[in-house]
C-alpha cells in the first residue's frame, strides 16, 4: 500500500513543475498563467529506499520493486474557490480524494514569474489555500451538525459519536483553525471523524520551492514557513522545483555529482517522500527471494496479518503466522539461512506489530 498526495497551491507557484519533476514525465503542463492544470495529472513514483537494493543483492533477486507513492497535481486555487471561483469545486472535490495534501509554497523572487496575488508572500499563500479549504468545511458542518446533534439527542446511537466530535471540529473552524486539530475521544468519535472527509482535516506537507542557490539550506521566506510548520504540528521541507526538474532529466549515475556539486545530499523527491512517511505514520516491510526483492507499506501500527493483507487479501484472510527476520540480522547473517541458523528468523502471530525493515514471509492457509 502506497499514499497519495494532492499537490496544491496557487497558481504559478511550481505545482506541476514539481509534479513533472517528481514524476519524471511531461504529463501535466508547466506554463506562466493560472489554471494550466485543468484536469488532475496523476502519477505513481517509485519510492527509493536503499535497504531493498540490500536484500536483493543477498537474496540475489532477479528483479527489485519498490513501493509506490502516488502524487496528483491539482489546479491552482484562489480566493473564493469555496464558492465556486475559478475551479473551486473541482479543486475542492479533486483534494477530497487524497490522503494527505503536499502545499507547494513560492519561496523565490523571479520577475519573469507572474504571482496570482501580485506579490511573494508564502505565509499570506498558505492562509489563503487554507481559508478557503476552511470556508468549504464550515458551510459543509453548519449544515450537518445541527441535524446530528438533533438525532442523537433522540437516541440514535450512531449520531452521538458523530455529532460530538464534527461539533468539535465545527468550533475549530469558527475561531479559524483546521479541523485536523480535532481530538477523537475513541474509536467511533474517529470513525465518524474519518467519514465525515473534512477537507482540513487532511495533513499537511508545506513545500517551500526555492531557488536554485538556496536549494541546500532555503532563504528567509523558506524559514517562515518552517516556522508556521513547526506552530501547527505540520511538516516542511525545502525544494527547488527547477533543480528537480533538472534532474529529472539526468541519466541516473550523474545525479550524485550534479547533487554534490549543488551542496545537496538527496533529491527532493527522498525529502517529501520521508516527511510524507513521517506525517502519515508509514512503514516499510519487505520480502526478498530469488525471484524478486519487493517493498511494502502498511501504517506504523499494522499488525502481522494487516501486513499480509497489503500483499493479497487471501493472505490476511488465511494468515497462520509470519516468519520475520529484522533487516539489521538479514543483513548482518547474509540472509534467511543465516537468520534461521544464528536463532534470529521469529514465529511471529497474529498480534505481532510490524517494525519498519523486517522482512517477512506470510504463511496462510485459504
Amino acid at each position: 500500500m502506497g499514499f497519495r498526495c494532492g499537490i496544491v497551491g496557487l497558481p504559478n507557484v511550481g505545482k506541476s513543475t514539481l509534479f513533472n519533476a517528481l514524476t519524471e514525465t511531461a504529463a501535466a503542463q508547466a506554463a506562466n498563467y493560472p489554471f494550466c492544470t485543468i484536469e488532475p495529472n496523476v502519477g505513481n513514483v517509485a519510492v527509493p529506499d536503499p535497504r531493498l537494493h540490500q536484500l536483493a543483492g543477498i537474496a540475489q533477486s532477479a528483479k527489485v520493486i519498490e513501493t509506490q507513492l502516488g502524487f496528483v497535481d491539482i489546479a491552482g486555487l484562489v480566493r473564493g474557490a469555496s464558492k465556486g471561483e475559478g475551479l473551486g469545486n473541482q479543486f475542492l472535490g479533486n483534494i477530497r480524494e487524497v490522503d494527505a495534501v503536499v502545499h507547494v509554497l513560492r519561496c523565490f523572487e523571479n520577475g519573469d514569474v507572474t504571482h496570482v496575488e501580485g506579490k511573494v508572500d508564502p505565509i499570506a499563500d498558505a492562509e489563503t489555500v487554507e481559508t478557503e479549504l476552511m470556508l468549504a468545511d464550515l458551510e459543509s458542518l453548519e449544515k450537518r451538525v445541527p441535524n446530528l446533534a438533533k438525532k442523537a439527542a433522540q437516541g440514535d446511537k450512531e449520531a452521538k459519536p458523530a455529532a460530538s466530535v464534527l461539533g468539535q471540529a465545527l468550533d475549530l473552524l469558527r475561531e479559524g483553525r483546521p479541523a485536523r486539530l480535532t481530538v477523537p475521544k475513541d474509536e467511533d468519535e474517529r470513525r465518524a471523524f474519518a467519514q465525515a472527509q473534512l477537507l482540513t482535516a487532511k495533513p499537511v506537507l508545506y513545500v517551500c520551492n526555492v531557488e536554485e542557490a538556496s536549494a541546500a539550506h532555503g532563504n528567509a521566506l523558506s524559514a517562515r514557513v518552517f516556522e508556521k510548520a513547526a506552530a501547527e504540528g505540520a511538516q516542511a521541507v525545502i525544494v527547488s522545483a527547477a533543480i528537480e526538474a533538472e534532474i529529472a532529466t539526468m541519466a541516473a549515475e550523474d545525479r550524485g555529482e550534479f547533487l554534490a556539486e549543488l551542496g545537496l545530499e538527496e533529491t527532493g523527491l527522498a525529502r517529501v517522500i520521508r516527511a510524507g512517511y513521517a506525517l502519515l505514520d508509514l512503514i516499510t516491510f519487505f520480502t526478498a527471494g530469488p525471484k524478486e526483492a519487493r517493498a511494502w507499506t502498511v501504517h506504523k501500527g499494522a499488525k502481522a496479518p494487516q501486513a499480509a493483507g497489503a500483499i493479497h487479501s487471501d493472505f490476511e484472510r488465511g494468515f497462520i503466522r509470519a516468519e520475520t527476520i529484522a533487516f539489521a540480522d538479514y543483513v548482518a547473517l547474509k540472509g534467511e539461512a543465516g537468520a534461521r541458523e544464528a536463532g534470529k528468523l521469529r514465529q511471529e502471530g497474529k498480534d505481532y506489530v510490524v517494525q519498519d525493515g523486517d522482512v517477512m514471509l506470510f504463511r496462510f492457509n485459504v
